[in-house]
């Protein structure tokens, strides 16, 4: 599994493992009851704290991405669709409210904005 941790971000490193493997999951490239390298193991391989790695798989069994089975390891948990469409939704909400304050900045108008949606959601639906 690759993960790649940025020390110039300043996006702490738990929080970048857990988004990566977040994202790996949510795009099917980590299936359903596919066992996670151990917290040691990744630790090592990404040259960080063994703490750092246990808060990641935490955050992640925690929101329902992972399950572990003391023992055996951390494996990918069973996903529900309602948990992808709100993370899909999370992740729109950002975007558009970064788009909002570009055009708040920029002088652009709330009409605009509306129009400029209206137009990209047309041309992307319509393929």
């Amino acid at each position: 599994m690759e993960i790649y941790i940025s020390n110039s971000s300043g996006v702490p490193i738990y929080a970048q493992i857990t988004d990566q493997i977040r994202g790996k999951i949510l795009s099917g490239e980590l299936r359903e009851g596919e066992m996670l390298p151990s917290i040691r193991f990744l630790a090592k391989e990404l040259r960080i704290s063994v703490i750092t790695t246990k808060r990641a798989y935490e955050d992640l069994e925690q929101a329902g991405f992972l399950y572990t089975l003391p023992g055996k390891g951390c494996f990918v948990a069973a996903q529900d669709p309602a948990i992808h469409r709100e993370e899909a939704l999370r992740k729109v909400e950002e975007h558009l409210q970064n788009a909002i304050d570009a055009a708040r900045a920029g002088g652009v108008s709330a009409g605009e904005v509306r129009d400029t949606l209206e137009v990209l959601l047309d041309g992307e639906y319509s393929k």
